[in-house]
């Protein structure tokens, strides 16, 4: 009998590579169809792996899901930027790679990621996703988030509702 290890950890600079095929990877399977093609195409070669290299030492704390050795999915979380929120904490995002959705092991990244911003001090919790991003706003409902506020993001002149769902 096999063991399979998985293991939320903070990202290194060598996770950067794997980092940046599970953004590509998610990023495509989530937002075609939502978001225009050239803007999404752009968003996601912009963060290519000497970004996310970068964003491993960055002020915003960047989570890795590892599955056996694999980079599964990643979450980014800080300090709230909508500062008209009373929650301190935010998940800036939170994806796994199309193959690993829908096992569970989105739960228990967003786990990881709420326990953290709770042992830094913050209190309450906001995540923002596009409206149109069914399964996103389904998880974040089903994790108990409430739909607190909206907002708008703009692509390729395309506007789209944002969802802030908050946990107090």
């Amino acid at each position: 009998m096999k063991t399979l290890s998985i293991d939320v950890r903070r990202a290194e600079p060598q996770d950067a590579r794997a980092i940046s095929e599970t953004h590509r990877l998610a990023w495509q399977h989530t937002y075609a169809g939502i978001i225009p093609h050239r803007a999404l195409t752009q968003m996601i070669e912009r963060r290519g792996e000497s970004w996310w290299r970068k964003a491993t030492r960055g002020p915003a704390t960047l989570l890795v899901l590892d599955v056996a050795g694999t980079v599964a999915g990643y979450a980014t979380l800080g300090l709230n930027r909508a500062r008209a929120l009373p929650q301190e904490g935010e998940i800036y995002e939170l994806y796994l790679r199309p193959e690993y959705q829908g096992i569970g092991l989105g739960r228990m990244l967003f786990g990881e990621a709420r326990r953290l911003l709770k042992s830094l001090g913050c209190n309450g919790l906001v995540v923002w996703c596009l409206e149109e991003n069914e399964n996103a706003s389904d998880f974040y409902r089903n994790h108990g988030g409430v739909d607190f506020c909206e907002g708008m993001e703009s692509f390729d002149h395309r506007q789209l509702k944002k969802i802030g769902f908050i946990w107090s």
